[in-house]
């Protein structure tokens, strides 16, 4: 379908709700990849990036494969254009740039430019509860069209997409980290991940200058340890340990250094 029928009064197949389906109706698609800037070969990939699992019970008519394909997409062009931008920028900045692009909130905010909200289907359940404002869906359809567009139209496409989405919040500046247990849990939902939880190891020294020892998990991906003269300090201290082996944390960072 050619970007300038977009504006045609009659309704286009893609505007009806197909026998079986719940949900509202796709608005026209055209419009949409107008705002993408990427015309589908296979529309039906578009259709399936911006269907909520709600709207289809069959998973796999979901965007769910898609949007892990997606996230995978997005991390590498955006430390694409991270390395390509910033010449100058050790690993730890840049690792600290790219947490925050990825993360489930800017994912939403990009979602929310290409207006993807109106144009999701759902399930009647999910339109009641206001679903198509809801971020972490917005984020999911974000990298599912990512993904849908790799596949239509190879990385060259896709990345083209993730710049003009996602470009002008690469040149703001790095969010400044304030401490390290902030910075990991914050690192750590930006990423999916289970929030940190710090535990007590054991302590040594004399009763009146004990020296704690904390590790900090992760659910069951990572753990740190380290020592401090107080339970925070020590875990501050861990956190930061922590930031140091994922190479999101250096010596210009700001916050406390147990």
């Amino acid at each position: 379908m050619a970007l300038d029928g977009a504006l045609e009064p009659h309704v286009h197949d893609d505007q009806v709700t197909k026998p079986g389906e719940t949900g509202r109706k796709l608005p026209d698609l055209a419009r949409l990849e107008a705002r993408l800037g990427h015309r589908f070969a296979e529309r039906s990939l578009l259709e399936t990036a911006l269907t909520h699992m709600s709207a289809d019970q069959r998973r796999l008519a979901s965007y769910q494969r898609l949007e892990f394909l997606g996230d995978r997409v997005l991390g590498l062009s955006i430390a694409d254009m991270l390395f390509t931008t910033f010449p100058q920028a050790e690993e730890g900045d840049m690792s600290r740039r790219l947490a925050d692009l990825v993360r489930k909130e800017t994912c939403a905010e990009v979602a929310t430019t290409w207006e993807l909200g109106p144009n999701l289907r759902l399930g009647e359940g999910e339109i009641l509860a206001g679903a198509r404002k809801n971020k972490a869906i917005l984020a999911d359809a974000c990298e599912a069209v990512i993904g849908a567009v790799f596949i239509d139209g190879g990385y060259a496409a896709a990345r083209k997409l993730v710049e003009a989405g996602f470009g002008q919040r690469l040149l703001k500046p790095a969010t400044p980290l304030r401490d390290a247990k902030t910075a990991l849990q914050e690192w750590a939902q930006g990423q999916g991940h289970p929030t940190p939880t710090y535990a007590e190891l054991g302590r040594s020294g004399p009763d009146h200058a004990p020296v704690f020892r904390i590790v900090v998990r992760i659910g069951t991906l990572v753990e740190a340890e380290a020592e401090g003269r107080s339970k925070r300090l020590a875990e501050q201290a861990a956190a930061e340990t922590l930031l140091r082996r994922q190479g999101l944390w250096n010596e210009n960072a700001e916050g406390e250094h147990g």
